[in-house]
């Protein structure tokens, strides 16, 4: 039986052409998810198929290949750009003897380092217990023996069986923090809500550059990085724009195919983004891929339920494309897209503006409300 090993950074990767399109920028996107990771990337194998193989994924052949492509480069593990069920797995490290990791993983793994708050990191793992319990169910046979030793044989349970349910303990418990903390933030919800502020989320496809455009307009400070999954701990800011305050809020940055897993881990982070009043979509203008990135953030909008909530597409990175700062509006005279720089601050002004904007009109109905109510009240005679 293969033993995996706990370390390992030299990788060979793996993405094979499954009709999903885009394939030159998945693959770039992959080996970007695995620098973030702190792989070395040493080959990649590509392929293409009309659908995965049930055991291998990747077909026999194939396998055969990567087999070759690890030995020719000393390499320690095995990276598929896909989702990899249980079986195929184990069946891919039996037959590789190397550690093989999926998409998933991948990004669990990369969460798991970016994580800074005590919230972050209940939710990262969570999710990767969420992943792990999938591997437990049929993952590695050696977990099914039962547990030897003076005082432990006999018809006691399996060590699957203990490993299971210690890790339905932690979920339980890592649900029951996270649950009070969300209520935490509901309440300073109900707070910013009472005071009349406007609620604004950066939303955007990671490396996007939200962060920046953040630490530009609040002067926070925050980490930003020319990296996947720069950050990952919402931060919230407030910004006065002229005509009132806004609350500024940070997200972690979406991707093509996110981990359901992730999702509903971080579903009370990402609930912030669905109750606010305004998104700010950052968009990385420079990338060839930017249409399919739209796309993908708003899948996930969709997913979490802020698929109303209105939006602002900031077309960042204009240094890179030598655009100039303009704003664009729609037919019922609102921006709804701003062109803007955040690393050289070029049109900077222009999201200020829109946002004050935007801030004046979530409170004109408020003033005519209160007008109404004052021309209505009856006169003492």
């Amino acid at each position: 039986m293969f033993e995996r090993p706990g370390s390992g950074e030299r990788a060979v990767l793996v993405q094979l052409d499954l009709r999903q399109g885009a394939f030159d920028e998945r693959l770039s996107e992959l080996k970007l998810l695995a620098m973030s990771a702190g792989a070395s990337v040493e080959a990649v194998v590509t392929g293409r198929r009309a659908a995965p193989d049930p055991a291998l994924f990747a077909g026999r052949g194939k396998v055969e290949e990567i087999a070759e492509a690890l030995r020719a480069n000393e390499a320690d593990l095995v990276i598929f750009n896909h989702a990899l069920s249980p079986g195929q797995q184990r069946n891919l490290e039996r037959a590789l003897q190397h550690r093989v990791v999926d998409r998933t993983a991948l990004i669990l793994d990369i969460f798991a380092m970016r994580a800074r708050s005590h919230e972050g990191k209940l939710q990262v793992e969570l999710a990767q217990l969420s992943h792990l319990a999938t591997r437990l169910v049929r993952g590695w046979t050696h977990l099914e023996r039962q547990k030897g030793g003076i005082g432990l044989r006999g018809p006691g349970e399996t060590q699957l069986e203990t490993d299971r349910r210690l890790l339905g303990t932690r979920v339980k418990m890592l649900k029951l923090r996270l649950k009070q903390i969300e209520k935490q933030r509901r309440t300073r919800r109900r707070a910013r809500d009472r005071r009349d502020v406007l609620s604004v989320s950066l939303v955007g496809y990671t490396n996007a550059g939200k962060s920046t455009l953040f630490n530009a307009l609040t002067k926070a400070g925050g980490y930003a990085a020319d990296q996947l999954f720069a950050t990952l701990d919402t931060t919230s800011r407030r910004l006065f724009v002229g005509t009132g305050n806004v609350v500024l809020s940070d997200t972690v940055g979406f991707i093509r195919d996110l981990p359901h897993a992730l999702v509903a881990a971080f579903k009370a982070t990402l609930e912030e983004t669905a109750q606010a009043d305004l998104l700010l979509h950052v968009v990385d203008s420079a990338s060839e891929d930017r249409d399919a990135q739209i796309a993908a953030v708003n899948d996930v909008l969709s997913e979490i339920g802020a698929a109303e909530v209105p939006q602002i597409l900031v077309w960042n990175k204009i240094d890179l494309t030598h655009a100039g700062a303009a704003v664009e509006r729609d037919d019922c005279d609102r921006i709804r897209r701003v062109f803007l720089s955040a690393r050289t601050g070029e049109g900077l002004d222009l999201i200020r503006a829109a946002l004050a904007e935007a801030a004046q009109e979530a409170v004109a109905p408020e003033l005519e409300q209160q007008a109404d109510s004052v021309n209505n009240f009856p006169l003492q005679q």
